[in-house]
């Protein structure tokens, strides 16, 4: 049994191993073994070279991890927190994710972007964002985001030998909360695909991250047959396995703690809206956070989707 977080030390440990290539960077991340200890033992084991302390100056390790892909490294860069990765948007928009595009596929960017994210941890400002909109946004850029330890360890496998840029986005409040079987060696969750969290017959509750275990919970406390889904990977995102959910259940609520004026949610709304608007039976339904900069941590529970918020949705759409 691993926590979430000891399953990603896991794959990094796994994928340094198997691939001399692959290095990691980032702030703390060396001596430390980051604030999480996400990279724990990585520089005892590997050295300094390939467990690299740097600067705080997040565009300084997004341009370098640039560079070192140019060169036939696979790095994986660190973003210390959610809101801390924002100073590096403007390399990931303007050169992580074009420039595949731009050598007409000559030169792959096998570059992965780590970072825990979320809310309802007590944390100050700027340590709670959701931030997947931004990266899904942007093209040549993929995400994905796991629930449990085992999708923690596979997911990351699946992004270091990606040959593409991928963000992981890990659920900081589950790092430690989160336990499970993790398995032992190469373990790889391919991307664009979603997990049945839980079958159900009457409804679709779709999740991801932290958000997974709160539709759990929703669902006990309905009188109805619920059916979570977690997508695991926004981009590319499993649209056969959410429109068959969404087919058999017929209506649908989707859990996301982002704002949610253009959240993911609003993307998977409109997806049902175009290609299942003939199996629904009612309205799709968001539960989000709201359309505010992330709150003191007095009030984040009055923020941040609830059971009680989700199982009320879940309880609405079930009587339209």
């Amino acid at each position: 049994m691993k926590t979430l977080v000891e399953a990603v030390n896991d794959a990094l440990h796994t994928e340094m191993e198997r691939d001399g290539d692959v290095l990691v960077m980032g702030e703390d991340v060396s001596r430390l073994g980051g604030v999480f200890r996400a990279t724990a033992g990585l520089r005892e084991r590997f050295g300094a070279q390939r467990c690299v302390d740097t600067p705080l100056a997040e565009a300084g390790i997004l341009g370098t991890a640039v560079g070192l892909a140019m060169a036939g490294w696979r790095p994986v860069c660190e973003m210390q927190y959610d809101a801390f990765s924002y100073p590096c948007l403007d390399q990931l928009i303007c050169h992580v994710g074009r420039y595949r595009w731009r050598t007409r596929g000559a030169m792959e960017f096998p570059i992965t972007v780590r970072m825990p994210y979320g809310g309802r941890v007590r944390a100050p400002e700027l340590h709670d964002d959701s931030p997947e909109a931004y990266y899904a946004h942007t093209p040549g850029v993929k995400v994905a985001i796991p629930s449990t330890p085992a999708d923690a360890k596979g997911l990351l496998a699946a992004a270091i030998r990606d040959p593409d840029p991928v963000v992981v986005l890990e659920p900081k409040l589950i790092y430690r909360s989160a336990r499970g079987e993790v398995p032992e060696g190469d373990h790889v969750v391919p991307l664009g695909s979603a997990r049945v969290a839980r079958p159900g017959d009457d409804v679709t509750v779709v999740a991801y991250g932290a958000m997974v275990a709160v539709a759990e919970e929703a669902a006990e406390r309905v009188d109805a047959s619920v059916e979570v889904l977690d997508l695991r990977s926004l981009k590319p995102l499993d649209e056969p396995s959410l429109l068959g959910s969404v087919a058999r259940t017929g209506r649908a609520v989707i859990v996301a703690e982002a704002p949610r004026t253009a959240g993911f949610a609003a993307e998977v709304a409109a997806i049902l809206a175009e290609k299942a608007i003939l199996d629904l039976r009612g309205p799709v339904l968001r539960v989000t956070g709201y359309d505010v900069p992330y709150p003191y941590w007095t009030i984040e529970d009055h923020y941040l989707p609830s059971a009680a918020r989700v199982a009320a949705a879940i309880e609405r759409v079930m009587a339209f």
